[in-house]
């Protein structure tokens, strides 16, 4: 087990340099709100609140008092935590800006380097305890621009990864996104790492020595210390319909778009697609019902042949005076169907409360 452990540790989380690494900062596409995760996440066009700060920057231009925003949710059945904290405010009657904090980590992961020791001896008081965590900065900016409904949004990214006195690594990158309104119709574009997110890694050569010595012949050269992350691009286009004085349905389809490869649903060498089709019915603006279908992959079968699956996700709300709380049921990795997460969220908005 102490081998599967260390070549795990160092095979997903060091990396290689001089090369691009296709799925780098993956915890940055995870996502934030329970309200988006009971959409699947299809909300690019429509996000116009303190969420913003991760979904559409521009959107930030539509709050008209401070707004903040919490999240919390297990990952691989409470093995690893993830967080959200968010705050965003407007400036001017044509500009806002926000933060926002990410994090998800893994906590007290067995350090067996030292458990056997120069002579063969198992000794237990030499296993430590250790996390491997990362943290995301999001700073945002938004501005309505002289074209009526039409919205600009950035964001600047830091990125700390912390894998226990092994290896830290800082990371930045920039994220650029609009949102445009006509005739009912909202439309939106997030780019994310436009930049190609940049991260740099320092290792403990004393730290790795340890892992040297504890598994001849395997780990023996230092990672390289440089990865990039590839840009990714989110389009999405909505309408909010009225069914009745009381009710009112919002959909929207987004399209996910990698730069690369993968078994997404469309693929080619230039791009693959995953598209998101996303649906809130509410009650006068204060329930909310939640619907989705995302995540279309294109799935090898043991008899050679090809299936499409797909991720339904379910979500509700309440809002009342400023406050609102959401859930979601969803699979917050993506990463198959029996790993599914109850999400929770809560936003408040001054405004309301005054």
């Amino acid at each position: 087990m102490k081998k599967f452990i260390l070549i795990f540790l160092f095979s997903a989380q060091v990396i290689s340099a001089q090369s691009v690494r296709k799925y780098s900062n993956e915890f940055l596409n995870i996502g934030v709100d329970a309200a988006a995760f009971g959409m699947s996440k299809a909300v690019v066009a429509t996000s116009s609140d303190v969420n913003s700060n991760y979904w559409n920057p521009a959107g930030l231009v539509n709050i008209n008092d401070y707004q903040g925003a919490i999240m919390h949710a297990n990952y691989f059945e409470g093995i690893a935590k993830y967080d959200y904290v968010a705050f965003a405010m407007p400036v001017d009657d044509k500009s806002a800006v926000g933060i926002s904090i990410i994090r998800f980590g893994v906590d007290d992961i067995l350090n067996t380097t030292q458990l056997i020791d120069n002579e063969g001896n198992i000794d237990y008081n030499n296993i430590s305890l250790f996390s491997a965590v990362d943290y995301a900065l999001n700073l945002s900016y938004a501005r309505k621009l002289s074209v009526e409904g039409l919205n600009l949004g950035l964001n600047t990214k830091i990125v700390r990864r912390i894998i226990g006195d092994f290896a830290t690594s800082w990371g930045f990158g920039l994220d650029a996104a609009v949102q445009f309104e006509k005739n009912d119709w909202k439309y939106g574009l997030m780019l994310r790492d436009i930049t190609t997110t940049f991260n740099s890694w320092s290792i403990d050569e004393t730290e790795f020595e340890k892992i040297q010595n504890s598994i001849p012949d395997q780990n023996q050269e230092l990672p390289e210390t440089n990865e990039i992350t590839l840009p990714k691009a989110q389009l999405g286009i909505a309408r909010k319909f009225n069914i009745s004085k009381q009710f009112n349905l919002l959909s929207e389809i987004d399209l996910n778009m990698r730069f690369t490869k993968t078994n997404d649903i469309i693929s080619s060498d230039f791009v693959s697609i995953d598209p998101a089709l996303g649906f809130q019915l509410d009650y006068t603006d204060i329930v909310y019902l939640r619907a989705g279908v995302g995540n279309f992959q294109k799935e090898l079968q043991f008899d050679n042949t090809e299936e499409t699956s797909f991720q339904p996700n379910f979500g509700v709300g309440f809002k009342y005076k400023g406050i609102q709380v959401d859930y979601a049921l969803t699979n917050i990795g993506s990463v198959g169907s029996a790993l599914y997460s109850n999400v929770f969220s809560i936003k408040v908005d001054f405004e309301n409360l005054k």
